[in-house]
């Protein structure tokens, strides 16, 4: 990775340089000055006309990388490297091209020409001087391009003229707020970049913006939160108090899990405490050796809970909305800043928690309610109970969903505190 490379701007009189160049459809030497350029670089390419694009002129450039010797800073026996080392110059920010129609011989040609300043390719004492520094990147940035660039979907950045103090972008799709370093982003696109299309429709849950992603309201679920829910709808592979776990036997990214387990009427996992910590990395442990991966360049063996870092809040956050009252991060964790963003119980970390990119295809943990404990008695609508959300749960007969518990069957209101007799005084709707 090239630790000092300056992000490249284009220049307008570099541009008419090049265009003069090509114009003249001469692959002789190139001028190496100009009115305000004191030392310019050149890449030119000679081809057929219809024969290749400006774009794949420049590919051209960037494959001759495959017979540089960094090390030795030499190209490989009867290659051409000059092209590339230009191309990928690290001290060169600004650059202009052209193209133009030739005809040699009576044949249409067509000539590329960019030009670079400053340029590169300097040698000394019959050798060249290194391309780029190697090294982390914008380690070795000068004071006046202290600035990193940084783009969502590229892992490395570029020394810049540090004209953006927050050394981020928004893309063609929102607007940086350069006093708090956040997007603002236009209408149908969302996330910290604002790098994400956005057209989802809840129905039957609310819009989660940050992750253009619905929370179902319960006896919902799918992605938009628009199919019903049948019940029993789950079993159980490990039950901790009234909390019941599913374990997924598919792998799938954390966004394509959150879907999977509200399509079944659950959510994420969730834990809050050390004890449903201990007891599901003890359950998973003993899975371990039938966990069974069987494309390691896209699964892993490790479990998605629902657990992400809101960029905009600067914390991580329960799916629900809740801040969490309890972590179990592994040494060293978390530790991918903003790019791990999702995640997940670690195989290899004793299923403690490790942030990972939210790509990842994981296996998953599910939770649900367990079978609701009610007063089955009359026709009284009574809520279904979630732990994340008991008090905004929806009625629903009681007879649909415990016929088979009888009457001794308690609803939770019941083991709070309250008289069997007043849970028709706190849930008074009347079929």
């Amino acid at each position: 990775m090239a630790a000092n490379m300056q992000k490249m701007e284009w220049d307008e009189e570099l541009a008419l340089v090049a265009s003069e160049m090509a114009a003249s459809c001469d692959t002789g030497p190139s001028p190496q000055r100009s009115s305000t350029f004191t030392h310019i670089g050149w890449n030119r390419r000679l081809l057929p006309h219809g024969v290749a694009s400006f774009s794949e002129a420049i590919d051209s450039w960037f494959e001759e990388g495959k017979d540089f010797l960094y090390l030795s800073g030499r190209c490989g026996e009867n290659a051409t490297c000059q092209h590339y080392t230009q191309l990928v110059w690290a001290t060169s920010s600004h650059v202009g091209c052209a193209s133009q129609l030739c005809h040699r011989g009576g044949d249409p040609w067509e000539i590329f020409a960019c030009a670079y300043s400053p340029g590169g390719n300097w040698e000394v004492n019959g050798r060249l001087v290194l391309p780029y520094k190697s090294g982390p990147y914008c380690s070795l940035c000068t004071s006046s391009m202290s600035g990193c660039f940084r783009l969502w979907d590229h892992v490395g950045g570029l020394c810049e003229i540090p004209r953006n103090p927050c050394r981020m972008s928004c893309g063609q799709h929102g607007h940086l707020n350069i006093s708090s370093c956040k997007c603002k982003c236009d209408a149908g696109f969302t996330g910290h970049f604002c790098q994400v299309r956005c057209s989802v429709q809840c129905v039957h849950g609310h819009f989660k913006e940050e992750e253009c992603s619905c929370l179902c309201d319960v006896g919902y679920g799918g992605a938009e939160c628009a199919e019903k829910v049948q019940f029993p709808f789950h079993s159980c592979d490990v039950m901790i108090d009234e909390d019941c776990f599913t374990l997924s036997s598919v792998a799938d990214t954390y966004y394509g899990a959150k879907i999977r387990c509200q399509t079944q009427g659950g959510i994420l996992g969730q834990i809050h405490s050390q004890k449903v910590q201990d007891i599901l990395a003890f359950y998973l442990s003993q899975l371990e050796t039938s966990n069974e991966v069987t494309n390691t360049d896209f699964e892993t063996r490790n479990f998605w809970i629902g657990l992400t870092y809101k960029p905009l809040k600067e914390s991580f956050h329960w799916d629900t909305g809740e801040l969490p009252g309890f972590s179990s991060f592994a040494f060293g964790q978390p530790d991918n800043q903003g790019f791990g963003n999702c995640v997940e119980l670690q195989a290899s970390s004793a299923f403690n928690w490790n942030d990972q990119r939210c790509k990842t295809r994981n296996r998953y943990l599910c939770q649900h309610a367990a079978c609701p404990q009610l007063t089955c008695s009359g026709d009284w609508l009574v809520p279904l109970y979630f732990p994340q959300n008991i008090h905004q749960a929806p009625g629903i007969m009681a007879k649909q969903i415990c016929p088979s518990q009888g009457p001794t069957a308690v609803h939770p209101a019941v083991k709070a505190g309250f008289g069997a007799g007043n849970v028709s005084a706190l849930y008074s709707d009347k079929k």
